[in-house]
């Protein structure tokens, strides 16, 4: 069992536009409004590929229904605490031309209660697993350290975290199994920019010294770049289209972990990773794939190793 903290559970909405022209009114087709967040992104994604995953996250009364509804039909076991403030509501502005504008509202303040009763989920679940994903932001009412402590209570279980700002910082010095910065994130991390794979290989082996076990550096459509402990590997696939760029990170992430869990070696989890990744750019929905997607996508996915 893989157990996923998707805690910022959120709502989302995906408008349509021919350009995107601030300070203008404009009408755009609006999908459904549809369950989100990286962590949720990542437990869908996990469930595709085959592996059975459980979502700890939030849910107001007005969405519960349609959140447990999407997560079942799915295949993930959601543990849905309820809380009364309403939801996070994030949205994007997809242009024809491919480019995505994101709205992402800061979510609810959690009172000491619903820390403490989102945590005893979490930790309930976290004991039925062999591995832990720890993904996205945090409600507000969460110390900037709490992946950290959490990863640092994990009992030896694998936990890989994708974060941002200081709950990155925090977490970088962890001592978790992976961590997963993406290119803006590594720059902060770094403090210098981080554009290119050997950039990014700098950063990883940094990470390595830090104590981060496999740390991984996503590039967007140059793919990814991770170290471990050993040689420093670099995976990337050419997509003649992409539809929907959104959530391809946390697809990435899923396919990390499943390989992962599965006792891949490093190459072959950034393969089945990025060939996520690229599944889901391929797709209009956001933060999922279509398993037989990533399978033809596997074998197009060049793997080399950068310190050879």
């Amino acid at each position: 069992m893989i157990t996923v903290a998707g805690f910022n559970t959120a709502i989302d909405h995906l408008f349509t536009v021919d350009a995107l022209v601030p300070g203008t009114v404009q009408r755009a087709a609006q999908a459904e409004p549809y369950p989100g967040g990286k962590g949720l992104h990542v437990a869908q994604t996990v469930a595709a590929l085959g592996e059975r995953v459980q979502l700890v996250g939030l849910v107001d009364a007005a969405h519960r229904n349609l959140v447990a509804r999407r997560m079942a039909e799915r295949g993930v076991l959601f543990h849905g605490i309820e809380i009364e403030q309403p939801m996070r509501s994030c949205i994007a502005v997809r242009e024809r031309a491919g480019r995505v504008t994101e709205i992402l509202g800061p979510g609810p303040e959690l009172g000491p209660a619903e820390r403490e009763e989102l945590l005893r989920a979490w930790w309930h679940c976290a004991e039925e697993s062999v591995l832990l994903v720890l993904s996205g932001s945090l409600p507000r009412g969460f110390d900037a350290d709490a992946y950290a402590s959490m990863v640092r209570q994990a009992a030896g279980r694998p936990c890989l975290v994708d974060a941002s700002g200081e709950v990155l910082r925090h977490a970088a010095g962890s001592g978790a199994f992976l961590l997963k910065p993406n290119r803006d994130e590594a720059t902060e991390l770094a403090g210098r920019p981080v554009r290119t794979p050997e950039d990014a290989a700098a950063l990883a082996r940094a990470l390595h010294a830090q104590g981060i076990v496999l740390p991984v550096v996503t590039l967007g459509a140059e793919g990814a770049v991770g170290f471990d402990g050993r040689s420093v590997w670099h995976a990337s696939v050419t997509l003649e289209r992409s539809a929907n760029v959104v959530g391809s990170g946390d697809c990435l992430l899923a396919g990390l972990a499943v390989a992962l869990k599965r006792g891949e070696p490093m190459a072959e989890a950034l393969r089945l990773g990025v060939a996520c990744g690229a599944a889901n750019a391929m797709d209009e929905e956001t933060g999922y794939v279509r398993r037989e997607r990533v399978l033809a996508l596997q074998p197009q996915v060049q793997v080399r190793r950068m310190d050879s």
